[in-house]
């Protein structure tokens, strides 16, 4: 049999392991003993355990019997009385210990020759506490729960970030970072939709399969469907049917959904990755803006219990408080040492990106070079949470005009520590000059931006049934985890897309 060895352990002791593991597999088999039962006896958890029996002092007995499970992660085995430290799940451990007395010869005897760091045990036995106060399971029977045939790496040997992102269960199993992780991000959702309900906000889904891939400027990936024989999209944003649902009087509502945008991946962008949008009607983007804040400082508290949050590396972001406003042409012109707007001419702009050694793609209008200069100026040097207002209208063709200048609309984003975390828009919502947004774009593409949105009729007609003034958001799940841990999108991704080995 072909085995492919892992990357945790040498070249030479790989193999020799497998097939060790292997044999001792096939030892129970034909002994009739199960590696892998179909169930196993388990009445309490290791942590219900802790909780309970924690306190006792050194060598106490509870005569209370347990059956417990979890994965062998420590084993010393000695002549009568063999101990063994299992882990659950959820990073709990737990002490075994296995006498001659008490489980008797062949059993103890089956533990030694049979069991590997990694493997997967049920143990029933008294609770007890040894003679070093260890809370331990003093074992009556044992049996496999599951044999691993791979070993685990070697403890002090760290895996490299490739390895823990192409083997993440290997990654639960070894670093309570990576639980941790795992748990805080199924906080984070969760705590996002109770604030949301609590105010009031329906959850809806929407289709993942589109006709049209609209919603953002992104590049879609693309699938056919053979039952009409149609090449379709995966959907790129929330955004047009959720504004379908308020033209249909749902006038709170938001999902929290993947999405799928065929672009390059790097440590803030993933291919496949986690929105929540939401749109209230009768607001704008200063109230969609304060919802924002309210659901990212509402995560850092019910999360990590203080408005103030300490990142992988050690470093201290602080959530609390009034959030910093800039607008997009302050902080450019503010980077540029030089006064700049909507109205500075195209040549001029041009002119600033070769000072600052910014490639310019000829597709690119005014507004569109604007943003680009600020994204490469300014974005870095946005650490605590800002709100940067006030966007072109080039490049924010579903946003409502600003009602003091004409060019730009009432859109913001919301950048922590260099990375854009939301966006959010008054929404366009008169249909006819939404028609002529979606017929610029099509130029745009035209011009070869395959980033450029595509008209959706549908969604037209909707807006023609009329939609009140709406105020709209949109926030990445694995950026919000990002922000509030320091950590890379990768990290935050339970399985991010990797290519094949």
């Amino acid at each position: 049999m072909t085995e492919n060895p892992s990357t945790t352990a040498t070249e030479d002791d790989i193999p020799e392991q497998l097939k060790v593991r292997h044999a001792k597999r096939a030892d129970m088999l034909a002994e009739g003993a199960k590696p892998y039962p179909l169930g196993v006896k388990r009445t309490t958890t290791l942590k219900r355990l802790r909780e309970e029996y924690g306190h006792l002092e050194a060598e106490a007995s509870t005569g209370v019997i347990a059956s417990v499970t979890g994965r062998v992660i420590f084993v010393r085995t000695g002549g009568k009385l063999c101990f063994a430290t299992i882990r659950e799940g959820d990073g709990t451990q737990l002490q075994l210990m296995l006498s001659l007395a008490k489980v008797g010869e062949e059993s103890l005897g089956e533990w030694k020759r049979l069991i590997d760091i990694g493997d997967v045990v049920a143990v029933t036995g008294e609770v007890i506490t040894s003679k070093r106060g260890e809370l331990s399971v003093m074992a009556d029977e044992w049996e496999m729960a599951a044999k691993a045939l791979r070993p685990l790496p070697v403890a002090h040997k760290p895996m490299s970030e490739e390895t823990r992102v192409r083997q993440r269960y290997v990654d639960l199993i070894m670093r309570p970072e990576a639980r941790d992780t795992a748990r805080n991000r199924a906080a984070v959702v969760h705590t996002l939709r109770d604030i949301m309900h609590q105010r009031d906000f329906m959850e809806v889904e929407t289709p993942v399969l589109q006709a049209i891939a609209s919603g953002a400027n992104a590049r879609p990936f693309t699938t056919h469907f053979n039952a009409i024989n149609m090449d379709v999209y995966l959907r790129i944003a929330l955004e047009l049917y959720l504004k379908r649902c308020v033209v249909g009087g749902i006038d709170r509502v938001f999902e929290i959904s993947r999405n799928f945008r065929n672009e390059g991946a790097d440590s803030t962008h993933s291919p496949e990755f986690s929105m929540m949008e939401a749109y209230e009607a009768y607001g704008d983007y200063r109230s969609i803006g304060r919802l924002t804040r309210d659901l990212v400082v509402g995560c850092a508290e019910s999360v990590f219990g203080s408005t103030t949050v300490t990142h992988a590396d050690g470093t201290e972001l602080e959530f609390g408080g009034e959030w910093r406003e800039v607008t997009l042409f302050g902080a450019l012109s503010e980077a540029l040492g030089e006064p700049v707007s909507i109205e500075t001419p195209y040549d001029r702009l041009v002119a600033f990106a070769e000072k600052t050694d910014l490639e310019v793609n000829p597709v690119w209008g005014p507004g569109k070079l604007a943003e680009e200069l600020f994204e490469h100026l300014v974005t870095d040097t946005l650490v605590n949470p800002t709100f940067v207002l006030d966007y072109p209208e080039e490049t924010s063709p579903l946003t409502a005009a600003h009602r003091d200048t004409p060019g730009l609309t009432e859109k913001w984003d919301l950048y922590v520590r260099g990375v854009e975390l939301a966006t959010g828009y008054s929404e366009l919502i008169d249909p006819v000059v939404q028609r002529e947004r979606f017929e610029q774009q099509a130029r745009l593409a035209a011009k070869g931006d395959d980033e450029a949105m595509k008209l959706d009729e549908d969604f037209l007609r909707a807006m023609e049934y009329g939609m009140p003034p709406t105020g709209g958001m949109g926030m990445g799940i694995d950026r919000l985890l990002m922000a509030l841990t320091g950590l890379g999108i990768r990290e935050t991704i339970l399985f991010p897309f990797v290519k094949p080995e």
